[in-house]
């Protein structure tokens, strides 16, 4: 990564975090109105919506049957800083950064993917969601979910296999040029690659924590993926041509060109996510082999 490079990246990061550094940016018509906080009614009103959802099936859990134990403290955390981190991705300056400069697009989709979707996996939603509604209402959803027409693809879609290879062709599918462009072009096409995002990325995380018994296939799940991830980070970053013209025109006000840009999204997808499934399939591997020390001889 360039100094140049790198001084672009820390100051977008400081306008998406700091409203008071759009002072800051490139004064140029361009730049001030990538930097709006326009609010996505429907991803804000979603977010509210699961934010409430948590909070009230929290205080109900914790009032309601006394053999039902409170959320841990640990959980509501990592769901609260995993529906903030989503937040940061699509309703912050960095969504119109995205549409401007494709290595914020990039950060963002990080941010969806590696950042909230495992977060809010951690602080296991679904039990707490659920007791939002009455026992009656409780009643009717797990006899639909116990359908076997239900049932028996959401248990094989939570497999590792079958949850890998989704979210992997959701990956390389959506960056393949035309694909990704479109999304450049149409909200609703926007929309669909972002909701797929974190679908396939929920799904993802949930078959790790799922797979309590078989820490191995998990780790190995892992690995592949920062590999094959990485694959697509070098490809970005060392191709000699621009794989997305409909940036041409747009970098140059933020002093990159269209190659440097997509250089950048490239390191951005390869080094900083590597790192987040290292630290992942470290953190899994440990559990492993403690569980293996603690099993009786």
């Amino acid at each position: 990564m360039s100094h140049r490079q790198l001084t672009c990246l820390v100051m977008y990061a400081a306008v998406v975090l700091s409203p008071s550094a759009v002072a800051h940016a490139p004064a140029t018509p361009q730049v001030t109105a990538a930097l709006v906080w326009e609010f996505d009614p429907w991803a804000a009103a979603g977010l509210l919506i699961a934010a409430l959802l948590y909070g009230v099936g929290s205080r109900r859990q914790c009032r309601g049957d006394s053999r039902m134990a409170a959320v841990p403290k640990r959980r509501a955390v990592c769901f609260s800083a995993g529906i903030g981190i989503l937040a940061l991705a699509l309703v912050s300056p960095l969504d119109g950064l995205g549409g401007e400069l494709f290595s914020m697009h990039m950060l963002q989709h990080e941010l969806i993917m590696l950042g909230a979707a495992p977060l809010i996996v951690a602080g296991r939603p679904l039990p707490v969601f659920l007791r939002t509604f009455p026992r009656s209402g409780r009643k009717r959803i797990g006899r639909f979910v116990a359908e076997k027409a239900i049932r028996l693809p959401w248990r094989a879609l939570m497999q590792p296999l079958p949850a890998w290879m989704l979210h992997a062709a959701v990956l390389w599918i959506w960056h393949l040029p035309r694909l990704f462009q479109a999304g450049l072009q149409s909200e609703l096409v926007h929309a669909l690659q972002h909701a797929s995002f974190l679908l396939s990325a929920l799904l993802f995380w949930s078959s790790l924590s799922a797979a309590r018994a078989h820490r191995g296939t998990a780790v190995l799940s892992m690995l592949t993926t920062m590999i094959h991830t990485g694959i697509l980070g070098a490809l970005l970053t060392f191709s000699p041509r621009a794989w997305y013209p409909a940036y041409t025109g747009k970098t140059d006000a933020w002093g990159l060109t269209l190659l440097e840009d997509q250089q950048l999204g490239g390191l951005i997808m390869w080094v900083p996510a590597g790192f987040v499934f290292i630290a992942a399939g470290l953190a899994l591997a440990a559990q492993a082999l403690t569980r293996r020390a603690e099993r009786p001889a």
